[in-house]
């Protein structure tokens, strides 16, 4: 396999708009990588985003927006990390997988992304869970799976939306708790045959 080489304004470039992505959970505009790299003219941000294409750093999604699915941030330690797949958005239908809900690859360490299980990696929205040291904006890594012990806080998908929660195994159903010094949230009762997303493996503040 040929390795891909970057300029270092390329480098820079991935970092600004890995950056975008996790902060503002979103690729940034052509005029926002401008500015980021200090260019005068939008034509040289619109360059390096032509090049990180024909590179295959960045891809064109479906939807025809820009999706980041490499990073070289840290490649001298490429052999102890693995790409996880950050999620936006959960559209209606889709898996939470789905190739439209991923908003960049990020690079997680196998002590904490241990092969070969799958995970990816959730934005939290809102304080439902702050008792359980996730709080808003924070990433969290999940472990794919579709099953759950007693307790343990999992990703569930509800009307379209992935939540976090604690799950509570009762005989007839499944409550879904929240975690909050907030008392508005609520639990979500749901029948025995609800499945899980995922388990929560660890919360990154940013």
């Amino acid at each position: 396999m040929q390795e891909i080489l970057l300029s270092n304004k390329e480098l820079e470039a991935v970092r600004h708009i890995r950056n975008s992505i996790i902060h503002k959970g979103r690729f940034p505009s052509v005029r926002e990588l401008m500015v980021e790299l200090r260019y005068r003219s939008p034509r040289s941000a619109s360059v390096i985003i032509e090049q990180l294409l024909k590179k295959r750093i960045v891809r064109k999604k479906a939807d025809g927006n820009l999706q980041l699915i490499k990073n070289f941030e840290i490649d001298q330690s490429r052999a102890q990390t693995v790409d996880v797949p950050l999620i936006g958005t959960v559209a209606c239908g889709l898996p939470i997988l789905a190739e439209e809900n991923i908003e960049a690859m990020i690079p997680v360490s196998v002590k904490l992304a241990k092969p070969p299980n799958k995970y990816f990696i959730l934005k939290a929205k809102g304080d439902s869970m702050n008792e359980r040291e996730i709080n808003d904006g924070d990433m969290v890594l999940i472990k794919q799976q579709n099953y759950a012990e007693n307790t343990d806080l999992v990703v569930a998908l509800i009307d379209d939306k992935a939540t976090i929660k604690e799950m509570k195994i009762n005989s007839e159903n499944i409550l879904l708790l929240p975690r909050s010094t907030n008392k508005k949230h609520q639990p979500i009762i749901l029948t025995r045959d609800f499945m899980v997303q995922g388990i929560v493996v660890s919360a990154i503040p940013i």
